[in-house]
């Protein structure tokens, strides 16, 4: 098979599958947002708490339970290289957006995928505080709560989220076109802002993970719009590195702007 060539049978399936345990994760997630769960910090910046570890081994223990033969690769457990030999992996951030989750907000989620090959097979976000559920198939649209969604068609004022040093950056022309949105702590469900037509677009900065944008990468692609590098390639899931550079999210003349606004970094 070519590389990165993907292959969605089975996909079908894995979706339900997804879908039904990003459900009941969240839910358990959801006993511990707003009740004080105990917190840790990783790396001494980044907070970790007790409904991470708890949606995450519930994550682990019923997927791979389903699908044995699949690797796993999870913000929350240590990694594992015997993934990389695996033909399908599960992506998993079992809450994005525990700054967020832990300070109240509602715009946090579970987000689940399969990965094939370096590309996004089967997607979810189950995002229970906003009682929102996302999917996507390759080739077969996004959907959220059941019902289609589709990026926003462009307007004269596009409104755009991300670091104020980056947006500080677009062409005077653009910048005076401008809305500058709240940011949300949770990367994943900013693009699933711009898949469902309220963002149109958002800088991702450096070091964002493969469990925080498979799933969302694919909700974002079969709504109509794109996740892109400097280059204006789609990032690959799953490898043996699992961060990235910086990043631009949305669609059209604006998504042009974003990308050479990232490339400009390099330079």
């Amino acid at each position: 098979m070519p590389e990165h060539e993907l292959t969605t049978a089975g996909a079908d399936l894995d979706l339900p599958l997804l879908r039904d345990a990003a459900r009941e994760a969240g839910l358990i997630a959801m006993r511990y947002f707003g009740n004080n769960p105990q917190v840790w910090m990783k790396g001494g910046t980044s907070p970790v708490s007790e409904a991470d570890h708890a949606a995450d081994a519930y994550l682990r223990q019923t997927l791979l339970a389903a699908r044995p033969d699949y690797g796993w690769l999870s913000e929350e457990t240590a990694d594992d290289p015997a993934r990389l030999s695996a033909r399908r992996t599960f992506v998993v951030d079992p809450i994005d957006g525990t700054r967020g989750f832990l300070e109240g907000q509602r715009a946090w989620c579970v987000s689940v995928a399969v990965v094939e090959n370096g590309r996004t097979l089967a997607g979810v976000l189950e995002c229970p505080a906003m009682d929102e559920t996302y999917s996507a198939l390759p080739g077969q649209g996004a959907f959220r709560n059941g019902k289609r969604i589709a990026v926003r068609k462009p307007g004269d004022k596009p409104e755009i989220s991300g670091l104020k040093q980056l947006i500080d950056l677009m062409p005077a022309g653009w910048q005076e076109r401008l809305q500058r949105a709240p940011y949300s702590p949770s990367l994943a469900y900013r693009l699933a802002m711009i898949a469902n037509g309220t963002l149109d677009g958002t800088f991702v900065k450096p070091n964002a993970h493969d469990w925080d944008i498979a799933a969302a990468d694919l909700i974002l692609r079969e709504a109509g719009g794109q996740l892109l590098d400097p280059h204006g390639h789609a990032p690959l899931y799953a490898g043996e590195v699992t961060r990235h550079g910086a990043l631009a999210a949305g669609s059209g003349d604006l998504l042009a702007v974003l990308v050479d606004v990232i490339a400009g970094l390099d330079g």
